[in-house]
């Protein structure tokens, strides 16, 4: 059943913030972004008509994504912004108006709150999630920049072990990029060193595709990048974001060495 509250503009004290920010210290030099954050939904919205083993699967939300967010600013000693509501909601890296901005169908899944959603409410959820979310990826790009040199920017994210109907991924971890290698080239090297680890490159997503987030304030602006993707299972074991998190600290602080990285050049 969906069941809405009668205002959709009411915000309830237990709704939750658009975003998270995690103060970095002076002289930070990157900045990480965690689209998929989160798998809350403003109470208004009920659960979408979904079912309860839907409402928090891969569909909803990056699981174990924002803990290695957060671990990982704390070993990098930067800042980071996480998304606050489910991308179901709203897709904080997607365009909106774009059909994949508030899907109707998910991985096969239907969507029952999403199927009539007109163009006022497309805007109301852009306005009171999407775009707050953003802007605190400007402003702290912008405080960056004024107080050093140009900063590099990382996304995290998780993928499911296997979509419906799809065969297995096989692998562990992911880097997508575009056009810029500055930073996908060292990193992809140093994770092929590791013999334990199967490493896509652009898969099992591609950064040439849709990944508004990195294009919009990063590729645009020529500033490196790029978006790690961990599976997963591997995150979900006992001291598994932990474990990524240091495996990801120690690759990324030597190659974030490079005084290279921190010049705006558009590709």
């Amino acid at each position: 059943m969906l069941t809405f509250l009668p205002d959709p503009d009411t915000c309830h004290p237990a709704d939750p913030a658009p975003f998270t920010l995690i103060q970095g210290p002076p002289g930070a030099r990157v900045l990480l972004v965690c689209d998929h954050a989160s798998a809350a939904i403003p109470s208004y919205y009920g659960d979408l008509g979904l079912d309860p083993a839907d409402r928090f699967s891969h569909i909803a939300w990056d699981s174990g994504a924002a803990e290695v967010t957060k671990g990982l600013a704390a070993r990098l000693g930067c800042p980071a912004v996480l998304g606050g509501v489910s991308r179901l909601l709203i897709d904080c890296n997607r365009q909106p108006g774009d059909p994949s901005s508030i899907p109707s169908v998910s991985g096969g899944i239907e969507v029952p709150g999403n199927r009539a959603v007109d163009e006022a409410e497309a805007d109301r959820r852009a306005r009171r999630w999407f775009w707050p979310y953003h802007t605190c990826i400007g402003t702290q790009i912008g405080h960056l920049w004024r107080h050093g040199s140009p900063p590099v920017l990382i996304g995290l994210h998780s993928f499911t072990p296997q979509m419906l109907g799809q065969k297995p991924r096989p692998w562990h971890i992911g880097v997508l990029w575009n056009r810029d290698p500055r930073l996908a080239g060292p990193v992809l090297a140093a994770l092929r060193t590791r013999s334990d680890l199967i490493v896509g490159d652009n898969q099992p997503y591609s950064g040439r595709e849709i990944n508004y987030t990195l294009d919009t304030h990063a590729g645009a602006a020529g500033l490196a990048h790029l978006s790690f993707e961990i599976r997963q299972d591997l995150l979900a074991e006992p001291g598994g974001t932990e474990a990524w998190v240091a495996r990801l600290a120690d690759l990324l602080i030597p190659v974030l060495a490079d005084p290279d990285l921190y010049r705006a050049e558009v590709y």
